[in-house]
């Protein structure tokens, strides 16, 4: 999008806070965890070592949860993965999807044009709506 000048408009940003959690073994991973996510740009980190978690604060233009633990677990970090934690990351994960997918979303639809497609199409798809009692017998009384 361009303003009227000719100069790109910023989205507005989408920010997301969310923890990592982290399995109980090994050790010692949330503050190595927490100096490598340091190193990303656009991302802000906090490690929570009482809860074996690292929070960040992200937009979403620029990350995803899913992205984020992908690479923490291509970097040979283990992720909890008890049902609650697999459950919430997979709700999550759809959430982010989904926002990101309407962000590419047509500001306004066309209604005018969509209602009369599907009125045509209704038109000519055969419905229940057609009685087959000849008229006579429907005037019967």
């Amino acid at each position: 999008m361009k303003r009227a000048g000719g100069t790109p408009i910023k989205p507005a940003p989408i920010r997301k806070e969310r923890n990592i959690q982290f399995a109980k073994f090994p050790p010692g991973q949330v503050p190595e965890a927490s100096d490598y996510l340091g190193k990303l740009e656009h991302l802000e980190v906090a490690p929570r070592d009482e809860r074996r978690a690292v929070g960040v604060a992200y937009d979403l233009h620029e990350h995803s949860l899913q992205e984020l633990e992908g690479t923490l677990e291509d970097k040979g970090y283990h992720l909890d993965n008890t049902l609650m934690c697999k459950m919430m990351r997979a709700l999550i994960y759809y959430i982010e999807e989904t926002q990101i997918h309407n962000l590419d979303a047509p500001e306004r639809p066309l209604k005018r044009s969509q209602s009369e497609a599907y009125t045509r199409a209704w038109e000519r798809h055969p419905h229940g709506d057609h009685d087959d009692t000849p008229p006579e017998w429907r005037e019967y009384k």
